[in-house]
C-alpha cells in the first residue's frame, strides 16, 4: 500500500474490463489525497459494500445462493481481506445493495434484476448463513422501459434497528419492512407503502439527523424526496421535492447516490449524465432542503460516493470514466473543493471508509 497516512478505503467494483475484486486505497487526512489502489480480495462482482459492528467484517453483494460474501477486515492496519466461510458458486443476476444491522446479526440485500429482499443471518464468526427471508417485489410504473417490472435498489435498516425502508425503482414506491435481525426477519410493517412521483424511481436512501427525517434520491426524475419520519412505526410523510440539476438543464441525466454529512447539516446527490455533484442545507427546525452548489464530480458517472470519517472529504466513484477522485467539504457551507487528486480504479461502484 502507498504510503499515504490518513484514512482507509474500499472499493467495490464489477469485476470485467480489467476489475478483479475489491480494492484498497488511502485519502490522506491533511490533503485528501489518494494512493494508488491495491486489489484486496479477488472476487466477483462485488458492486456494494456494507461493513458489520467494529468494521473487523465487511460484507459485499454476490452472484450466489447466499447473496452476498462475508471477508475479515486485515488487522493490525492491513488492507487485505480474508473470505470468512465457504465460498459458493457464482450464478447471476446477484443483488445490487447491502445493509447491514448495526447489531451484527443480519444484514439485507436487494436485486434489481429479480424484485427480490431477502435479509440473511449474520453467524457468531461474521459468516452467512442462507437466506431466511426471501420477499419478491411485484408490479410496474409509469417508465415504459425502466419501470415494467419492480426494481428494488437499496434497503436502508433504521436508526433503532427496528425497520428496513426499500426503495423500489421500478415500483415508484418506498416500503417498509419490519425487521428482526435476532431471525433475520423482514415482515409488512403495518405501514402502507409511500408512492412516489410516477416515473420518479427512488433509488437510495438516507436518514437526516437525529432520525426524525429522511430523504430519498429518485434516479429517473433526478430528484431528492424529504419526508419526516415516524420511528414508533416507520411511516413517512413526504414533506418536499426539489431537484438535483441545475436549472434549465435539458440534456439526459439520472441521478445515483444519496447521503447526509457527518456534522447532520448538509445532504448531496450525484448526477450521471450531468456528471455532477449537487448539495443541499438541511433546515434544522423542519429538515427541509435548500440548494447551495452543483459542480462537477471530476469523472462520467459519478455512481457512488462516501464521506471521510471526519467529514473533511468526500471520495467519488466515476463508473464510467473508471476513475475516483477526492473533494474538500467545507464543514461550515457545504461546499465542496476538488483536491486534484485523482486515482483510476476499473468500474468503481462503492467507496467505503473504513477509518
Amino acid at each position: 500500500m502507498d504510503s499515504v497516512a490518513g484514512h482507509r478505503l474500499f472499493i467495490g467494483t464489477y469485476s470485467r474490463s480489467g476489475s478483479r475484486g475489491i480494492y484498497a486505497a488511502r485519502c490522506g487526512a491533511a490533503d485528501g489525497a489518494l494512493s494508488e489502489p491495491e486489489l484486496a480480495a479477488e472476487t466477483g462482482n462485488p458492486t456494494f459494500l456494507a461493513f458489520g459492528p467494529g468494521r473487523k467484517a465487511l460484507y459485499a453483494v454476490r452472484n450466489s445462493p447466499s447473496y452476498a460474501a462475508a471477508f475479515a477486515v486485515g488487522a493490525n492496519g492491513g488492507d487485505g481481506l480474508d473470505i470468512l466461510g465457504t465460498p459458493d458458486p457464482d450464478e447471476a443476476p446477484g443483488p445490487c445493495h447491502v445493509a447491514v444491522d448495526r447489531t451484527g446479526r443480519a444484514l439485507v440485500t436487494t436485486h434489481f434484476h429479480t424484485g427480490v429482499v431477502a435479509a440473511i443471518p449474520i453467524l457468531p464468526d461474521r459468516s452467512l448463513g442462507d437466506p431466511a427471508a426471501v420477499i419478491r417485489h411485484e408490479g410496474s410504473s409509469a417508465h415504459p422501459s425502466r419501470q415494467a417490472s419492480a426494481h428494488p435498489h437499496s434497503a436502508t435498516i433504521s436508526p433503532d434497528g427496528r425497520f428496513a425502508i426499500v426503495c423500489d425503482l421500478g415500483l415508484d414506491r418506498i416500503v417498509t419492512y419490519a425487521f428482526d435481525p435476532a431471525r433475520a426477519a423482514l415482515e409488512p410493517s403495518g405501514v402502507s407503502p409511500v408512492a412516489t412521483p410516477p416515473g420518479s424511481g427512488p433509488r437510495h436512501f438516507a436518514f437526516g439527523p437525529g432520525g426524525h427525517q429522511a430523504y430519498a434520491i429518485n434516479e429517473i426524475s433526478s430528484t431528492i424526496l424529504a419526508f419526516d419520519y415516524n420511528a414508533g412505526t416507520g411511516g413517512l410523510v413526504q414533506r418536499q421535492e426539489i431537484s438535483t440539476l441545475p436549472p434549465g438543464f435539458t440534456g439526459d441525466s439520472s441521478a445515483a447516490e444519496i447521503a447526509v454529512h457527518p456534522n447532520g447539516g448538509f445532504v448531496y446527490g450525484s448526477n450521471r449524465g450531468h456528471d455532477s455533484i449537487a448539495s443541499f442545507r438541511i433546515d434544522p427546525e423542519d429538515g427541509l432542503l435548500s440548494p447551495i452548489e452543483t459542480v462537477p464530480c471530476g469523472g462520467r458517472a459519478p455512481r457512488h460516493f462516501a464521506f471521510s470519517p471526519d467529514g473533511r472529504w468526500i471520495v467519488c466513484a466515476h463508473q464510467d470514466s473508471g476513475t475516483l477522485c477526492s473533494f474538500g467539504v467545507d464543514a461550515a457551507t457545504g461546499r465542496l473543493t476538488p483536491t486534484g487528486s485523482v486515482i483510476a480504479v476499473p468500474l468503481p461502484v462503492c467507496v467505503l471508509f473504513l477509518d
